[in-house]
């Protein structure tokens, strides 16, 4: 489990094909590792993988299932990447619950600033927009944000200056992809009311 906030970025520095998908070494000199051990879970782009090993005290190595490919976007040579460690039970929850399960991807339509911050219109993926909702949080390639507009499939955020500044949010474009995940209140509600509705 995750909150949102991030931490840090990192640079994804290898990749390598595997049985089931790929490996990947992610460089993250800023992101202290000395508590992280083998087999904990560290949120990459929004993506919660498990560390399957350690190079030097500033890279970590994880494996991504095809499936997790197929869903998700990002994932290339020396992409920038934001980064959390998993959230202990003492740790302030800055963001919102996130558990780094992307629900699917959405396409950047506006990226432009408005005063001192900057205005980041999305469309998801058909299927995803009754999770969103005004006032209502979603994550964003790992980032939780708030919501402050939503017609029909596309939505819009606010972004502050120190969230571009810590995240990689700051890189992005109109057409570029990112991954999504709506939030699991949502999720919950839904299934509550799909299990009234058959009694």
């Amino acid at each position: 489990m995750f909150t949102g906030i991030v931490a840090t970025t990192g640079t994804i520095e290898r990749i390598s094909a595997t049985d089931r998908g790929m490996r990947m070494v992610v460089r993250a000199p800023d992101l202290d590792l000395s508590d992280v051990e083998s087999g904990d879970s560290i949120c990459v782009d929004g993506v919660c993988l498990t560390a399957i090993g350690f190079e030097e005290e500033e890279a970590f190595v994880v494996d991504v299932s095809q499936e997790t490919i197929d869903r998700t976007a990002g994932f290339r040579l020396g992409a920038q990447v934001n980064l959390e460690k998993a959230l202990r039970l003492s740790d302030r929850l800055g963001g919102h619950l996130v558990s780094g399960h992307v629900d699917g991807c959405g396409e950047v339509l506006r990226f432009e600033p408005v005063g001192e911050s900057w205005l980041l219109e999305l469309r998801c993926e058909a299927g995803l927009e009754k999770y969103i909702a005004r006032k209502g949080s979603v994550t964003v390639n790992g980032v939780s944000l708030t919501v402050n507009r939503v017609q029909e499939g596309d939505f819009s955020i606010n972004l502050i200056p120190h969230t571009l500044q810590v995240t990689n949010l700051h890189a992005l474009a109109v057409g570029v992809r990112v991954n999504l995940e709506v939030d699991l209140l949502a999720r919950y509600l839904e299934r509550l009311l799909e299990a009234g509705g058959g009694r």
